[in-house]
C-alpha cells in the first residue's frame, strides 16, 4: 500500500494549493476581505508548509516515515474540516496553517517512505510518478475547484478534502514501517528558530503592501527574521542531531538539484496563484477561469513521467533540466504580454512552456538529488527538498502579492482600492481603469519574476556540472 497510499496524498496536497487560487475572489466578496487577509488563505498554507516539511522529514527518520505519515493525513483533514466550517477570514487563515503543516508531513514522509522502499530506476519511476500525481493534483485543481464553487460554493470543495485526507490517513495504516538506522534526539533550537525565521520573513513580505516597506514593524521584523535565520545555521553546525545536516548542504551537486526545483516552483507558482484571480477580474467565471489554467496545469500531469523515461533510457538529467529551466524562464518573460481583451489567447504559448519546464523538474530533480544522499537522511533530504519547494512558493506568494498591491496602489493612488483589485473587486464604473492598472501591475511583476529565475537558473547549471547523479541507477 506504500506507493498508492502516498500517491494519493500527493495528489491531495497539489490540488489544495492550485484549486484554493480559484476559490479566493469567492472567499473575498464572501466574507468581504481582500489585501494580505485574503493573500493568507494561500500564502499561510504554503508558510506552514515550508517550515514544517524540513521537521517533519527529520522526524520521519527518527520515529517512523509511516507513523508521520498517518499523523499528518489526520492533521491535513482537520484543517480542511475548519475551513469549511468558517466564519471569518481569521479563523480560515488558521485552519489553512493547521492544513498546510498536514500537508509537509505528507510529502516530506510520503517521500521518505519511497525512498526508503525502492533502488535505482524503480526508484526513479517511484519519484517521477510522485510528480507525475503532484502534476495531476495541480492539473484538475483549479478546474475541479471551479465547477464545485459555481455549484456548491467554496466551502463544498474543502469538504469533500476532509473525507479523502480521513481515507489516506486509513490507508497509511497498511504500509510498510521504516526508520532510520540511527536514532537521534530531536533538534528542537534548530527547529523553533527555522519556523520563526521563515514565518517573519513572510509575514514582513505580506504586510509591507499595506503597511510600507519602511515601516518600523515591518523593518524590525525583516530583521528578526533575518537574525534568526544566522542563528539557525549556527546551531545546526554545533548540533548533534541537526534537522538540517551542513554535509547536506555542503553537498555541491543535491544543493544544485534542489535549486532547480526552487527556481522552477518561483518560476510557477505566482502564476498558479494569482492568474485566476486576473482572469477572473477580466470577465472569466470560476469555472472558465479553472480551464483557462489547464494550459498551465495540464503539461504538469504528462512530463514528470516523459523525463524520467527519458533519463532511465541514457539521457542526460542535465540536459533536461536546463530545457525545463530555459521554458519556465522565456515563459514567464512572455506573459508581460497578458492583456484583458485576449486573455486566454495571450498567454496561451507561455503557459504552456512553464507548466512542460515544471513538469519535467517533478520528474528528475528529486530522484537525482535523492540518489546522491545517505540511506539513514532520505528523510531529511525528502524534507529539505520539499521545504525548498514550500519556502519558494510561500515567499513567491508573499513576493508576488506585495508586488502587485503595491503597484496598484502606485498606478490608482489608494491602497483600499489597490487590494480590491488584487482581489478580483472592480469597482462599478471605473473598471476599465482598474483592469489596465491590473495589466500593467502584472506586466512589471512578471518581469522580475522571469529575471530571478534566470539568474537562478545560471547558478543551478554551474552547481550540476559535472554533479550529475550516477549511484543507484540514475543517469
Amino acid at each position: 500500500m506504500t506507493l498508492p497510499v502516498v500517491l494519493v496524498g500527493v495528489v491531495l496536497v497539489a490540488m489544495s494549493i492550485s484549486g484554493t487560487a480559484v476559490a479566493l475572489p469567492s472567499i473575498g466578496r464572501d466574507l468581504d476581505t481582500s489585501g494580505s487577509p485574503l493573500s493568507w488563505v494561500v500564502a499561510g498554507y504554503n508558510l506552514a508548509f515550508a517550515a514544517m516539511t524540513l521537521i517533519a522529514g527529520s522526524a520521519a527518520d527518527r520515529i517512523g516515515r509511516r507513523r508521520v505519515f498517518i499523523a499528518a493525513a489526520l492533521v491535513f483533514a482537520a484543517g480542511f474540516l475548519a475551513t469549511a466550517l468558517s466564519p471569518s477570514i481569521i479563523v480560515i487563515d488558521i485552519a489553512r496553517l493547521i492544513s498546510g503543516a498536514g500537508g509537509a508531513g505528507i510529502m516530506a514522509a510520503g517521500g521518505a517512505m519511497l525512498a526508503s522502499s525502492y533502488d535505482g530506476a524503480a526508484r526513479n519511476r517511484a519519484f517521477a510518478l510522485m510528480g507525475t500525481m503532484a502534476g495531476i493534483g495541480i492539473a484538475i485543481g483549479p478546474t475541479l475547484s471551479g465547477l464545485l464553487i459555481d455549484a456548491t460554493g467554496w466551502r463544498g470543495g474543502f469538504a469533500v478534502f476532509t473525507v479523502v485526507s480521513l481515507l489516506v490517513a486509513l490507508g497509511a495504516t497498511r504500509a510498510r514501517e521504516s526508520r532510520a538506522s540511527v536514532s537521534h534526539p530531536i533538534d528542537w533550537a534548530g527547529s523553533a528558530l527555522f519556523v520563526a525565521a521563515l514565518s517573519l520573513l513572510m509575514f514582513a513580505l505580506l504586510e509591507a503592501s499595506a503597511l510600507g516597506w519602511l515601516h518600523p514593524g515591518i523593518l524590525v521584523t525583516g530583521i528578526v527574521g533575518l537574525i534568526a535565520l544566522v542563528l539557525f545555521g549556527v546551531v545546526q553546525r554545533r548540533s548533534p542531531a541537526p534537522v538540517l545536516a551542513p554535509d547536506l548542504v555542503a553537498n555541491r551537486g543535491f544543493v544544485g538539484w534542489s535549486l532547480a526545483t526552487l527556481t522552477t516552483s518561483i518560476g510557477f507558482l505566482g502564476v498558479l496563484v494569482f492568474l485566476p484571480t486576473y482572469l477572473q477580474a477580466a470577465g472569466l467565471s470560476p469555472s472558465a477561469a479553472g480551464v483557462a489554467m489547464l494550459l498551465l496545469t495540464a503539461p504538469v500531469l504528462v512530463a514528470p513521467m516523459v523525463a524520467v523515461t527519458l533519463v532511465n533510457k541514457g539521457v542526460s538529467a542535465r540536459l533536461l533540466i536546463v530545457i525545463a529551466l530555459a521554458l519556465v524562464v522565456a515563459g514567464n518573460l512572455w506573459l508581460t504580454a497578458l492583456n484583458a481583451d485576449q486573455a486566454v489567447t495571450a498567454v496561451a504559448a507561455p503557459l504552456v512552456m512553464i507548466g512542460v519546464g515544471m513538469g519535467a523538474s517533478f520528474g528528475i530533480t528529486d530522484g537525482q538529488a535523492m540518489a546522491l544522499v545517505p540511506p539513514d537522511a532520505v528523510g531529511m533530504a525528502a524534507g529539505f527538498l520539499n521545504t525548498l519547494r514550500g519556502a519558494a512558493e510561500a515567499l513567491v506568494i508573499a513576493a508576488f502579492s506585495a508586488s502587485l498591491v503595491g503597484l496598484l496602489a502606485a498606478k490608482l493612488g489608494d491602497t483600499g482600492r489597490a487590494a480590491a483589485v488584487g482581489a478580483g473587486r472592480l469597482t462599478s464604473g471605473v473598471e476599465a481603469e482598474e483592469l489596465d492598472a491590473f495589466t500593467w501591475s502584472w506586466h512589471l511583476t512578471q518581469l522580475g519574476v522571469g529575471l530571478l529565475c534566470l539568474v537562478l537558473s545560471v547558478v543551478v547549471v554551474t552547481l550540476i556540472r559535472g554533479r550529475a547523479a550516477t549511484s543507484r541507477g540514475t543517469a
